[in-house]
């Protein structure tokens, strides 16, 4: 089963990656834009058939190694 680990930063933390692509795009021409944040989605084949079990395997993963709690909020879904 295919699922989605979603990882983001949280609120206050500031973002450079975000910050860079934000004065890229306004040099490009793009203006008038916000605060710009960037994520991550990591994509996983996991090996069962239940969708509870595939959540709950990949906020396991997530806490162990995709994300960084201390920082970084996460949420996982089921793929289509």
């Amino acid at each position: 089963m295919k699922i989605r680990v979603f990882v983001s930063l949280k609120d206050g933390v500031l973002d450079p990656q975000g910050k860079a692509v934000g004065h890229a795009l306004e040099t490009l021409g793009f203006k008038g834009l916000g605060e710009v944040r960037v994520n991550r989605v990591v994509e996983l084949e996991v090996p069962t058939d239940n969708a509870a079990d595939a959540l709950a395997q990949g906020e396991a993963m997530a806490r162990a190694l995709l994300a960084n709690e201390v920082i970084e909020d996460f949420s996982v879904e089921v793929a289509e």
